[in-house]
């Protein structure tokens, strides 16, 4: 029996795990009504997820005996199979990977580092141009492939940023990267934000020990004045782990792109270092809603 055969370690429970699919899919469901997409169309992407997963899970095998083997792990026929695969294969089907957002790093830099601060620890506000503390400075300690003036643009477009034109400087309008009117960025947050939350989730569940963090705390009988103030707390709370992660990630990434070059230029020749290919991302979520109302007593008969 190959690895591909065995069976999960711990199979979940039949009611336990029908319990979470359902949990999961109500909201995928609201998403999908609300935005007018069809069953048709969930259908297809439930299959095209299903056949990527049991494609990636048996890829040692030869095609011919791994198309038979898919169908029977995910039900789907055959010919449905080879279709997809096919689909998967060219590309058409392929989930992007998460792309870099320039604008959100702008955003956390200068929510984060001193030299863009006020003395209270706020975003300043900035000049336009000009030598550091200066939005292009700003925008230079990002990246020198996009013009400042295009990441401006891009942080107006978004309602992040205001730009005075009589002073010539620009200031921050939000404290959270959250663009505004803006459907497909948010989409694309939805799905980069969530969709690795629950990929650290099922890494959990199908492994034998947790590998990665995942944590929460519930409470009930809550008024939505403590609502309120369990929200205030919480940002607060997430502004400081903010100020915190971005300076020492960044510091990360610079410190494994020396060490990378210090390697390459130790080779001489030699088969160059492997590139750094760990990716991270570190959120928290909060929800708030009401309680189903409890049963209301019999009448005395």
């Amino acid at each position: 029996m190959s690895p591909t055969d065995t069976a999960p370690p711990h199979p979940a429970p039949a009611d336990a795990l029908a319990g979470a699919l359902r949990q999961l899919l109500g909201p995928l469901a609201r998403l999908a009504l609300a935005r007018g997409v069809t069953h048709a169309t969930l259908d297809e992407l439930l299959k095209q997820a299903l056949v990527d997963a049991a494609d990636r899970q048996h890829a040692a095998l030869p095609p011919h005996r791994r198309v038979s083997r898919i169908s029977t792990a995910t039900g789907i026929h055959r010919r449905e199979v080879t279709r997809l695969v096919g689909e998967l294969r060219d590309g058409a089907a392929q989930a992007a990977p998460p792309q870099r957002s320039l604008a959100s790093e702008l955003f956390a830099h200068w929510r984060t580092h001193r030299d863009y601060c006020d003395r209270r620890g706020s975003p300043a506000e900035l000049p336009r141009q000009g030598p550091a503390p200066s939005f292009e400075s700003l925008a230079q300690a990002i990246t020198r492939d996009v013009h400042p003036r295009s990441l401006l643009d891009e942080l107006l477009r978004l309602g992040l940023a205001a730009h005075d034109r009589e002073r010539d400087t620009v200031r921050l309008l939000r404290e959270d990267f959250v663009p505004s009117g803006d459907a497909a960025r948010m989409l694309r947050s939805l799905g980069n934000n969530v969709g690795d939350h629950l990929q650290a989730a099922v890494d959990n569940v199908l492994s034998d020990a947790p590998r990665h963090f995942e944590q929460a705390v519930f409470a009930g009988g809550l008024s939505a004045a403590s609502v309120a103030e369990i929200d205030r707390l919480l940002r607060a709370r997430w502004g400081e782990l903010v100020d915190a992660l971005v300076p020492a990630l960044e510091t990360l990434i610079a410190r494994d792109a020396a060490a990378l070059a210090d390697a390459a230029s130790d080779a001489e020749g030699a088969a160059p270092p492997p590139v750094p290919r760990q990716r991270v991302r570190l959120g928290l979520y909060a929800l708030a809603q009401d309680l189903p109302a409890p049963d209301a007593p019999e009448s005395p008969r």
